[in-house]
């Protein structure tokens, strides 16, 4: 699946690069709900028993193509709203609050290209999430007259998580829950002025274990880890990641 997974970005990043931009319309509606839900889908992040996706979602639009939704720009988020919320309803995920969709007007697209930041918040609007009903405690077994047993609770026993880092040009990035972004844009959480680098360029993952996956977005010049081009693997410590002309070494702290 993960092979299909990279075809399938490919094919993505073909015609909606450099074909794309030559017969480029205005942005559409449905093509901000279709690109909404799938990252929505792509930033995922597993618990215990639950799947959490991002509660917040920044469009960027061309002057021109946010223009052409001036008249109706605040009925258009509450429409797309809407579908996040049916869609996480539909896979069955779970939100931090109701999703919030906001248009921001970026002078450095051109028309028809738009670019889309998530990320996971706690706000006000918080949406209640239905805890587990607790289990009762086992009955503690009475002595039986010829002996007598102190009852012990069993304790977990704390376990050693190991914790990581990206070091880059003297700077330090800790990897938590949360996916770390890398590329030029400025909503990035790694931002590399770089024109060989991409908008949205690459991105490290949690997978829920303590490990981490580097997966290439689609970019135009690539990303390598160790001197070999990647599109999707897991990194181990001491791992070097190329990105343009930034180096970034995965390191365990």
């Amino acid at each position: 699946m993960a092979v299909l997974r990279s075809i399938e970005r490919r094919i993505e990043a073909v015609f909606e690069g450099a074909f794309g931009r030559a017969f480029r319309a205005h942005v559409q509606p449905v093509e901000l709900a279709r690109k909404l839900a799938k990252e929505m889908d792509e930033h995922r992040t597993a618990s215990v028993t639950r799947v959490y996706v991002p509660n917040e979602y920044t469009v960027y639009l061309a002057p021109q193509d946010r223009a052409q939704f001036s008249s109706y720009e605040e009925a258009l988020c509450t429409e797309l709203q809407e579908y996040l919320g049916e869609h996480a309803q539909r896979e069955r995920y779970a939100l931090p609050s109701a999703p919030l969709v906001r248009i921001e007007t970026d002078e450095d697209l051109a028309i028809g290209e738009f670019g889309i930041a998530a990320k996971m918040a706690r706000t006000s609007r918080s949406v209640p999430i239905q805890e587990p009903r607790p289990q009762p405690a086992p009955p503690v077994p009475a002595p039986t007259p010829y002996e007598t047993q102190a009852y012990t609770p069993d304790i977990p026993l704390a376990t050693d998580i190991p914790t990581y880092a990206l070091l880059y040009e003297g700077r330090r990035c800790p990897l938590g829950d949360a996916t770390i972004v890398i590329g030029r844009g400025r909503d990035c959480d790694i931002h590399v002025a770089d024109p060989n680098v991409s908008r949205r360029h690459a991105e490290v993952r949690p997978d829920g274990n303590g490990a981490f996956t580097l997966i290439d977005l689609g970019s135009t010049n690539g990303t390598e880890l160790n001197g070999k081009r990647v599109s999707h693997v897991s990194l181990s410590e001491g791992d070097t990641i190329t990105i343009g002309a930034i180096e970034l070494t995965f390191v365990r702290e």
